[in-house]
């Protein structure tokens, strides 16, 4: 910009709402070094709605109505006056500002006797409040004496427009030659200058039509030559979508002309693509700032944006009806568009988007709802013959969509964005009905279901990185499992959010008795004592919170060993809820319900992960799956699968009795508060199941031979007196240690599962060079023999028991499913 290039300076009504605004924009006008300034004004806020509301009374005879507004204007325009000006400064100001009040009032008056207000009046009344505010402005900024020459421009002794059907046109050269001649023009200053009104080409006062103050500023720094136009608003510039309903929305920088105007075709908060036009045939620079934080960088607008995002923007638009004319007829013959598009023309029916199929079978188009009704009779009256003679089969018209589109430059010629786009929409569970994409490559629209839309934008947002890859969590059973867990996402949530743009998010954690619900999320240093204040819990109400609108994913992770939780878990999965648990109840129950397990996870597309089942950290179900999946035939699985029953077998050497190794272990925290859920085998069993069915077989707990070690006197009794009678065991257990230590052998307690679906779980002895003898404490170790490791077996050994590993182990089908639905860790 040269050092005497204008700079144009535009304010909305927001911007102009009272005298601190007003003030506000005086000290951002007095603090820009530019010596050539124009200042362009919007009425303040409210007041252009208001005076059209005045006419609207005046046509129905509503004097009250009229001068209660009049009266209202009046008062707030004269204390904004003294407010600013003092009681002898504003005087000249309100002189001016009576005589208008007077002429509106005499007009109203016309209205009321003839019920009717042509455009010539309504445009001469809405265009009083940008000459209000315009004039206390200039009296204010020249009463500071802080800027030379402050000069009023009324813009109707510059601009000059024609209306025609796609709105006001400039008369340039007119233009020109007026602004050329006023002498505000010809030297440093600032000039303040009317928006949203300007003359005919017969001098009859006109308007610049919605978001008109916007286009005069645009027209005035394309009149003047400006080397930037400054639109300032209530926001902080452009956001990459709707902070309202994707709340990590955040500032773009820059924006291409081009991308600026795709975005405010579809719905986003930026200067009209119209209004723009002038700036854009110049090539000016167009910033938007906020008035309330004036120290933002804001939204440049400029010919080339720079930048690495892909996806500068996605928006949507709601309230959209599709329209589908299909049929056989329509194939290869000429001018069925044209007449589809000229009937819908001719009733001024608005296209927001058209798709087509390059058989011609159909053409599918969006239109605002409210036009639906009105489309759907068009098209079967200007297509009645077509459709008597089933050349066009059907005209369906579908109420309740939206489009949401996704705009960027640095889409064009890059592979795989519209597989990133509809891998988010797919993820998230939003339908969609049509498609289209211009040739230029920088937008992608589609229409979905008006329901989806927070869903969508939500989920493609985050799919390009504009906003953390968001998943609502849920947790059930903050125990002994759960509550490390909840620790460890603690310590890891903010380095996951910052360092790979994945926010795990835990809305909601509950108990056997109450439940935590919040939102954004629960404040992870203080679960504990919120939750001692929580509700009730409500597993329904718990579900809801979970499964949110505005966040594309949603997960549940069970940390409960409970049956009536892992029941729940089919119809989450169908709803499209991801499951996460180390409760093996599910996937160790009936086949029946394994098999709805699995049905409802294909059928939804939801995940369902649950590696620590088995082995807590441990990857055995995750090799076990890889084996199967590259083609290895899988013969033989076995090993010890209990934590807690490692340990007592490895510390159980002859020297004490068993009993007490399992009161000790007891108190170490390594068994269930009933041993006996340990030493029934059971759990055992359960883990041979899960693994069993990995790998295609049919088993049910009957098919498992279990030896428990729990006599058959202890097994209904109470957990206490099971304790106080434990050494009732002892007997038999000494004397198989004593034949196994004479044999040279060690005791294992030992799950084993052969490729034919033979399943045994009970003491074995084993010498002392056996892989499973030599375990440190609680160890588990899984042995795989398949046809690759036929030889050598492939073994996978380490802690398998113990809250925090079980926790991890949980933590990491967390972050496995955060990549499956697209984060890059």
């Amino acid at each position: 910009m040269t050092p005497t290039a204008w700079k144009v300076h535009k304010f909305g009504g927001s911007s102009v709402a009272d005298a601190d605004c007003f003030r506000r924009v005086a000290h951002i006008v007095e603090s820009d070094p530019a010596p050539r300034l124009a200042v362009v004004l919007s009425a303040a806020r409210g007041v252009t709605d208001r005076l059209l509301g005045m006419v609207a009374a005046a046509e129905r005879r509503d004097r009250a109505a009229y001068d209660a507004a009049l009266d209202e204007l009046a008062g707030r325009h004269a204390g904004m006056a003294e407010e600013l000006l003092g009681a002898k400064g504003s005087q000249t100001f309100l002189a001016g500002f009576g005589q208008d009040l007077e002429d509106i009032r005499g007009i109203l008056q016309t209205v009321s006797l003839i019920r009717s207000a042509g455009e010539r009046v309504r445009d001469l009344i809405a265009g009083f409040g940008e000459i209000w505010s315009t004039r206390l402005f200039t009296a204010f900024l020249q009463s500071r004496a802080k800027s030379a020459h402050v000069s009023w421009v009324d813009a109707r002794e510059c601009l000059v427009v024609e209306w025609g059907p796609l709105g006001p046109g400039v008369q340039w050269e007119r233009s020109r030659e007026r602004v050329a001649a006023r002498s505000e023009f010809a030297r440093d200053g600032v000039a303040v200058i009317t928006g949203f009104i300007a003359v005919d080409a017969q001098g009859l006062q006109t308007t610049l039509g919605r978001n008109g103050s916007d286009y005069s500023a645009s027209i005035f720094g394309a009149l003047l030559g400006a080397g930037e136009i400054v639109i300032w608003t209530d926001v902080d510039g452009v956001l990459s979508a709707d902070p309202r309903r994707v709340p990590e929305a955040r500032l773009i920088e820059a924006l291409s002309y081009n991308e600026a105007m795709e975005l405010a075709y579809f719905g986003a908060k930026v200067i009209h693509p119209q209004t723009m036009a002038p700036a854009v045939e110049r090539r000016i620079p167009i910033r938007i700032r906020n008035t309330f934080s004036p120290e933002g960088p804001g939204t440049v607008i400029c010919e080339r944006s720079e930048g690495a995002e892909t996806v500068k923007g996605i928006t949507s638009i709601d309230a959209v009806a599709l329209v589908n004319v299909e049929g056989a007829g329509m194939i290869g013959v000429p001018g069925t568009a044209q007449r589809l598009f000229g009937a819908l023309r001719d009733e001024d029916i608005s296209v927001i988007l058209i798709s087509q199929g390059s058989s011609e079978h159909s053409i599918c188009f969006a239109i605002p709802e409210t036009q639906a009704a009105l489309a759907d009779r068009v098209l079967r009256r200007a297509f009645s013959a077509e459709l008597r003679e089933n050349q066009i089969q059907s005209v369906e018209v579908s109420s309740g969509c939206a489009i949401i589109a996704v705009v960027g430059d640095g889409m064009a010629g890059k592979h795989g964005v519209a597989a990133m786009v509809f891998d988010a929409l797919g993820w998230a569970g939003v339908n969609v009905k049509a498609i289209a994409q211009g040739a230029s490559e920088r937008n992608i629209s589609a229409v979905i279901g008006g329901e989806d839309v927070t869903r969508a934008l939500r989920a493609v947002h985050a799919a390009f990185y504009l906003s953390p890859n968001t998943l609502s969590i849920g947790v059930l059973g903050p125990g002994t499992v759960g509550s490390v867990l909840l620790d460890q996402l603690s310590s890891q949530v903010a380095r996951l959010k910052q360092d790979f743009n994945v926010d795990l998010r835990i809305r909601a954690i509950a108990g056997s008795r109450s439940m935590l619900l919040a939102d954004p999320g629960v404040d992870l240093g203080r679960w504990r004592d919120l939750l001692k204040d929580g509700q009730p819990t409500d597993l329904r109400a718990f579900e809801s919170h979970v499964v949110t609108e505005h966040l594309p994913h949603s997960v549940i992770i069970d940390c409960t060993a409970d049956d009536d939780v892992a029941s729940h878990y089919a119809g989450w999965l169908a709803r499209g809820v991801h499951v996460v648990t180390p409760n093996k109840k599910a996937n160790s129950g009936s086949l029946a319900y394994y098999r709805q397990l699995r049905e409802a996870r294909r059928q939804s597309g939801a995940h369902f992960l649950y590696e620590a089942t088995v082995g807590a950290g441990l990857p055995i179900v995750t090799t076990l799956r890889d084996l199967r999946d590259t083609g290895d035939e899988v013969r033989l699985i076995e090993g010890i699968f209990s934590g807690t029953l490692a340990y007592l077998f490895n510390v159980f050497d002859g020297s004490q009795a068993f009993s007490s190794i399992v009161h000790e272990a007891k108190n170490l925290g390594f068994t269930e508060p009933d041993p006996r859920d340990d030493l029934s085998g059971t759990d055992v069993a359960r883990k041979l199941i899960i693994l069993g069915r990995e790998i295609g077989l049919h088993l049910e707990m009957a098919d498992v031979q279990v030896e428990s070690l729990v006599p058959e006197a202890l097994r209904d009794c109470s957990a206490a007196e099971f304790m106080a009678r434990l050494d009732e065991i002892d007997g038999p257990m000494a004397r198989l240690q004593a034949e196994a230590a004479a044999a040279g052998e060690v005791l294992r307690y030992v799950g084993r599962l052969t490729a034919d679906g033979q399943a045994t779980v009970g003491i074995q002895r084993l010498s002392r060079e056996h892989p499973f003898a030599h375990l440190a404490l609680t160890d588990n170790i899984v042995r795989f023999v398949t046809a690759r490791y036929a030889d050598n077996a492939l073994i996978v050994q380490g802690p398998g028991a113990g809250p925090a590993v079980t926790a991890g182990g949980v933590f990491g089908d967390l972050l496995r499913l955060a990549a499956y639905l697209g984060a890059r860790l």
